[in-house]
């Protein structure tokens, strides 16, 4: 990719979630999630565990951020999505240190499970349903 295309790719993502909703930009942190998710246990498979801990890393500080966000308290399900974030937090952990295939296929499968969920959630919100 040359710097051109690079500072373009740049600006269209600073624009695409300078001017997102709140939904839309919760559905793209999820979106990025299960990239990571997907890249590392790819990686994992493949053995290239140094991968496997870039991606993993950077997915756990995806769900710290959403930890951090979330108010348990604010609404009904809030307690149960925060253990959810927390059991999430785990997996990632034992498939980044342990190198552990099964936690990894499951970081893949719920993280996508969350993502849809919040997508369609986003898609009702932006019907006014």
């Amino acid at each position: 990719m040359t710097t051109m295309q690079s500072n373009a790719r740049a600006a269209y993502t600073q624009n695409a979630v300078g001017t997102a909703s709140p939904a839309t930009l919760l559905v793209m942190l999820f979106d990025r999630l299960v990239l990571d998710c997907e890249r590392g246990l790819r990686a994992l498979l493949g053995r290239d565990h140094a991968e496997a801990n870039t991606q993993y890393i950077h997915a756990q500080a995806i769900v710290s951020h959403l930890q951090g966000t979330l108010d348990p308290e604010g609404w009904t399900g809030g307690p149960e999505l925060m253990a959810l974030y927390g059991y999430l937090q785990r997996r990632l952990i034992q498939a980044n240190v342990s190198h552990e295939q099964r936690a990894g296929r499951e970081v893949v499968a719920l993280s996508r499970h969350l993502r849809d969920t919040w997508k369609r959630a986003a898609e009702l919100v932006a019907r006014g349903a």
